[in-house]
């Protein structure tokens, strides 16, 4: 495989294992994902006006993300003193701070084994990547923006709790489901099955697309 070639780890892939230097101190990526959902995400560079609405969005939904059992890793391919001035003149000038660690990826090791490089936006730039990755380090979801797009944050937000709510009650989420709406229950796969479904008091739409209320 050449050098420059991206690779990136796909839905169901095992997250791939790493040592790091963060703002928070050497980290290996499996102990902190250790019994937790992780949102690992990237940024092009410190200290540009998009990436620091990012991260500050980021740093400002910290207790929602707590309180799923999300923990928040950020990266870049700037040197740790980048990271820290960074991360210490936006609380000076806007007191937000980003306490979650931020990877300093300055041998670009972490963005290649995540398929952040991409050539056709920057050779020297991770685009705005976001993994979402289960307990069991799984990847259960991918983003990718380019560079001049930032991301949003209602939706990284929705696809955190739709995949944590489907995991805990077997069900599929329709379109723009937000907590409170109606699920889908797997199609029946038997005719006893189908005929159980017909009697229920599942909101039918067809045999196959059937709702309810958690």
């Amino acid at each position: 495989m050449e050098e420059n070639m991206i690779k990136m780890p796909v839905i169901g892939d095992t997250a791939p294992d790493f040592d790091a230097v963060t703002t928070t101190g050497p980290m290996k990526f499996s102990d902190y994902n250790k019994g937790n959902w992780i949102i690992l995400f990237s940024h092009p560079a410190d200290f540009t006006p998009v990436c620091t609405t990012e991260m500050s969005g980021f740093a400002l939904e910290k207790d929602f993300f707590e309180s799923r059992g999300t923990k928040l890793l950020g990266l870049s391919i700037d040197s740790i003193h980048s990271h820290i001035a960074w991360v210490n003149a936006v609380q000076e000038k806007t007191g937000v701070l980003f306490d979650f660690p931020i990877i300093a990826d300055i041998d670009m090791k972490v963005s290649r084994l995540y398929g952040m490089l991409q050539p056709g936006e920057s050779e020297t730039a991770a685009v705005r990547a976001v993994f979402i990755i289960d307990p069991e380090s799984k990847v259960r979801l991918v983003m990718y923006y380019p560079m001049n797009v930032g991301r949003s944050m209602a939706e990284i937000k929705r696809t955190l709790e739709a995949l944590q709510t489907s995991d805990e009650h077997k069900c599929a989420m329709p379109l723009n489901w937000l907590p409170g709406d109606k699920v889908i229950v797997p199609a029946p796969k038997t005719i006893s099955a189908l005929a159980e479904r017909k009697s229920s008091d599942l909101e039918m739409v067809d045999w196959y697309l059937a709702k309810r209320a958690l």
